[in-house]
């Protein structure tokens, strides 16, 4: 693995872990984490409402950054986040209303501490 790759990945990684916490005090439910499938990957799927919520985490070093972690996620991106929440949604057999949601966090890796913003709705 390039250590390009292995510090993205452990950005990415501590950038869910500070969604999760944020969102979950914000009173959502997590119900998984990276899911997988071949066409595509969610980083978070939770709960709250009563409707089920497909989140795109996109997290950046507040020092390597000159843009906002949200502008990252392109039209692509979200009509891949589409196709594999529906094929979520139809394998469950789960007939609840869900929404598409992208969570920016903005990591100062030196303070050790994350800033997010929650973007609902974003398809």
């Amino acid at each position: 693995m390039s250590p390009k790759y292995s510090s993205r990945r452990r950005m990415g990684n501590l950038g869910e872990d500070a969604a999760v916490q944020f969102l979950e005090r914000k009173g959502f439910k997590i119900l998984e984490r990276n899911f997988l499938r071949p066409w595509g990957e969610i980083d978070i799927i939770a709960e709250k409402g009563g409707s089920v919520r497909f989140i795109e985490v996109k997290a950046v070093s507040r020092e390597n950054s000159s843009y906002r972690p949200e502008e990252q996620v392109h039209p692509g991106k979200l009509r891949k986040l589409a196709r594999t929440a529906e094929m979520y949604m139809n394998s469950r057999e789960d007939e609840r209303d869900y929404q598409i949601d992208v969570v920016g966090v903005l990591m100062d890796m030196e303070r050790r501490i994350a800033h997010c913003r929650l973007f609902e709705q974003v398809l």
